[in-house]
């Protein structure tokens, strides 16, 4: 895979180089609520507008339907963009019609803009190969060389990840060489103890990690909304919390196997609950009561892990030499249950070992409550594409940056 260093190397002054970067961050109208993203590949596009590239930026946000929708333009991001780099960022209003051709044409050395959502243009995320292929010799049209710099859209076979790099002579980022990196501190040569925190809503999202790290870690933490289906596996009430009843028989079959791996699987001790889910947009207090985790009320719903258990995982995560946290504890976005992924944040700041943040909400808390981004080994961009890494799969954007 030739680096960004390389290819400065051999000169990309006076050429149009473009960046796939991932800059879907998250909205409140056209306010951005967390800028992680964008500060995260900023190094990769100031480093090639000062080698006198003309640099073109490109990426997804939110998910619209293959047509343009102004809910999910990245005009915001240019703005921001702009004040990160510390220099004007020019914005062309579509992908690869008039606007993007003339923004494109305009640009002089060492200048930088952004197309607007490449997910506006059907041909992105299409299931046709000649469709995705189409897109991608357009977008190619505009430009002399690639830069795959969006992590965490590296796990998707869409146009601008997967079609167009063999299109052009291409290199990575410094975001992906950073993030491949780090996951390989993961699955090769790990330090132990190896423990994984996992939470966020279904369990379905984390099964075939969980099946890949039952043969890799050495402790599994269970939190968030995923433990209820645990939980109900060992027989326990849950209430009405969330539940994906159809995995109960995989998920019985992964603590058995846990068991026999001597993996150790620590689920939930207590847990809190509401009669009903809280109001994220006022923030009015919810009023929750703590339970035994095998003592929900049938007319409950457990939102957040209990102090007991935030005292336990604390202990398994103290003499950790390497964690990788994904998902949050609870419905941390409410203060009535964000100290269950409180305590785990703090526990990976308190840990001497390498600690990793995986991407996705993990990383969206971790700032929101307020912690120190240096205080961690490293956070990750890209929640999806970091599971998949380390479920073994190969990702469609990563092989198609190698030569």
């Amino acid at each position: 895979m030739k680096t960004i260093d390389e290819l400065i190397q051999d000169g990309v002054e006076g050429k149009r180089v473009f960046v796939r970067a991932d800059l879907n961050v998250p909205l409140d109208g056209a306010t951005i609520t967390d800028d992680g993203r964008i500060r995260a590949v900023a190094p990769t596009i100031a480093k090639l507008a000062e080698a006198g590239a003309k640099v073109i930026v490109a990426s997804h946000l939110g998910r619209p339907k293959g047509a343009p929708d102004p809910q999910f333009s990245l005009a915001p991001v240019a703005e921001r963009l702009g004040e990160i780099l510390g220099k004007n960022v020019s914005f062309a209003t579509d992908t690869i019609g008039d606007s993007a051709k003339a923004t494109v044409a305009a640009l002089a050395n060492g200048e930088v803009t952004l197309l607007e959502n490449l997910r506006f243009n059907a041909g992105e995320t299409s299931k046709d190969d000649a469709e995705r292929g189409a897109f991608a010799d357009a977008l190619a049209a505009l430009a002399d060389v690639y830069v795959g710099d969006g992590f965490g859209a590296v796990h998707r076979k869409h146009a601008s990840v997967y079609d167009l790099p063999a299109r052009l002579p291409h290199a990575a980022g410094y975001l992906i060489a950073t993030e491949v990196g780090v996951l390989k501190k993961l699955t090769e040569d790990v330090k132990r103890p190896y423990v994984v925190a996992l939470g966020g809503a279904k369990v379905s999202d984390k099964l075939a990690v969980i099946d890949e790290l039952l043969g890799k870690a050495d402790r599994l933490l269970i939190g968030g909304g995923m433990a209820y289906t645990f939980l109900k596996a060992k027989g326990h009430e849950v209430g009405i919390s969330l539940l994906q009843e159809d995995q109960i028989p995989v998920v019985t079959e992964y603590m058995e196997r846990a068991e026999k791996n001597g993996v150790e699987l620590v689920l939930p001790v207590d847990v809190l609950v509401s009669p009903q889910f809280p109001d994220l947009k006022t923030k009015a207090p919810a009023h929750p009561t703590t339970v035994a985790a095998d003592a929900i009320p049938a007319d409950q719903e457990g939102l957040d892990i209990g102090p007991q258990t935030r005292k336990l995982y604390a202990s398994k995560l103290a003499d950790a030499e390497t964690v990788f946290w994904n998902g949050p504890m609870g419905v941390f976005e409410h203060p009535d249950f964000a100290e269950g992924t409180k305590a785990v944040a703090q526990a990976l700041v308190d840990s001497d070992g390498f600690t990793v943040v995986g991407g996705g909400d993990s990383a969206a808390a971790v700032r929101t409550l307020g912690f120190d981004e240096n205080a961690f080994g490293h956070i990750s961009t890209g929640g999806g594409a970091s599971l998949e890494y380390l479920e073994g799969k190969t990702l469609p954007g990563l092989a198609a940056l190698e030569d």
